[in-house]
């Protein structure tokens, strides 16, 4: 019976705690429930991994179509509504994310604190029964624990002496090791999270000299508004391609400089394909080109600069198109098509047939005029990303693997006691028992060393 003026775990505002602690917490903890929710995150992933992300509407219309559906359901309509078009930022796997992370919580605060408080406590072996319940102990004619202590201190253990009872251990950081494996882990899913909340990813094609301010984002979390820089801009100073021997492309390169407000730089590097541009945050990737134009004049007329436009092509392969008028009331011109930014130019009359080729720095003679091509400009492809949750998610794998190599070291316990002629000794370990074993039988033999001949040292297991 309780007093009026005490309240307990009846009373009604107590009845929600009690029932936090007695139901939903061991629920969280359930190991089975942490294995389902870790599966289900793994799976998703993968789909994430084979399902192309953050595509246009009309490129899972082509590559999803509703007849046939891959694997009998898998189509664009289903892939937009359930947002496996953008995995990692849906609700529901957010959800996912923190009711796992949820899980680990509950389980470090109901199950391995309580575990680490249980192996910091101990208490003395008063009897010799307590010896037999270990997994390997042993009884001696004679014995000290005067002698027993520095041999433990020598092999790492700290000693407690109460009387002529005695206890030691060492290993205890193994007892926290699964504690940091959960909070590594923790950190890893916070930093998830917070980069799909906060981060965002853009995509831009430059022309080599433009400047430009990040604007075609493509995707982006509802709290990423502040990362989208406002106060400075990047300029493209150069793009340009190597070629191999055999006309395929080696690599392609980007000289960029970072611009303040007031057109003065702030940073300025080559990047290619790995190896990336990093400023505030911000991630500048080198992974597409294009050519954007040409500069040509048609007799001795100032130079104008002409977009060329991506051709559309039912076969592998790229080319890019623009027509340049020969007469100044545009009745006739010239159709220049090219595929890179090194080959030839062909060049087609009204007619559709091939009239010239002409590559960068020369001239060809068309419709009574003759055509100089200055340069062929390309444009390089950025992709644009921030991560707030990156460096987050870094500190997590680095304290995973410190962690994992702290759950390695075994928590030996040793105890003894000295009742009359008679000295017990006894200890326990986590893993490593085989070393243990041994470690137990080399304490037996320095302690052997000191003792009588008559002296019993086997040891039972």
């Amino acid at each position: 019976m309780t007093s009026d003026n005490v309240p307990s775990d009846r009373t009604p505002i107590f009845r929600p705690l009690h029932w936090w602690k007695t139901q939903i917490l061991p629920g969280l903890a359930d190991l089975r429930l942490a294995i389902i929710l870790l599966l289900a995150i793994a799976l998703f992933s993968i789909s994430g991994t084979v399902i192309e992300q953050g595509e246009t509407l009309q490129f899972y219309q082509a590559n999803y179509p509703e007849s046939p559906a891959l694997f009998g359901f898998l189509t664009w309509k289903v892939i937009l509504t359930t947002g496996l078009n953008h995995v990692y930022s849906t609700w529901w796997f957010l959800t996912l994310l923190v009711w796992f992370g949820s899980s680990l919580t509950a389980c470090t605060f109901t199950r391995q604190l309580p575990t680490l408080k249980a192996a910091k406590r101990w208490k003395y072996y008063d009897k010799p029964e307590q010896f037999q319940r270990l997994s390997l102990s042993s009884e001696l004619n004679q014995g000290s624990n005067d002698r027993l202590e520095p041999i433990l201190q020598k092999n790492g253990y700290l000693v407690f002496r109460e009387g002529d009872k005695l206890y030691a251990r060492k290993g205890i950081i193994g007892r926290i090791g699964p504690i940091i494996v959960h909070a590594s882990m923790l950190l890893i899913l916070a930093g998830s999270i917070l980069g799909s909340v906060t981060g965002f990813m853009a995509q831009e094609m430059v022309p080599s000299g433009e400047t430009f301010t990040i604007e075609n984002i493509i995707e982006a979390g509802p709290f990423s508004r502040s990362q989208v820089p406002t106060d400075w801009s990047v300029k493209v100073n150069r793009f340009w391609i190597d070629y191999s021997p055999e006309g395929r492309i080696d690599q392609f390169y980007s000289d960029l400089s970072v611009l303040n407000n007031e057109g003065e730089e702030i940073k300025r590097e080559e990047i290619h394909v790995n190896k990336p541009l990093r400023y505030r945050g911000i991630t500048l990737y080198q992974t597409d080109w294009s050519v954007a134009a040409i500069k040509a004049n048609i007799n001795n007329s100032p130079i104008f600069y002409l977009p060329m436009k991506q051709l559309p092509l039912k076969t592998e392969g790229r080319l890019w198109g623009t027509w340049i008028p020969t007469k100044p009331d545009m009745t006739e011109g010239v159709a220049i098509i090219t595929r890179d930014l090194q080959g030839t130019l062909l060049v087609y009359g009204n007619d559709g047939n091939l009239v010239g080729t002409v590559r960068e720095g020369m001239s060809v003679e068309v419709n009574g005029v003759t055509l100089n091509l200055k340069e062929v400009v390309g444009a390089t492809g950025l992709q644009i990303k921030a991560d707030p949750g990156i460096p987050v998610v870094y500190a997590g794998f680095g304290l995973l693997m410190i962690s994992t190599i702290m759950s390695y070291f075994s928590h030996s316990q040793i105890w003894a006691l000295q009742q009359g002629d008679r000295f017990y000794l006894g200890g326990k370990t986590n893993r490593a028992q085989v070393t243990f074993e041994r470690e137990l039988f080399q304490v037996l033999e320095a302690l052997k060393t000191t003792e009588t001949p008559e002296s019993e040292t086997a040891l039972s297991v």
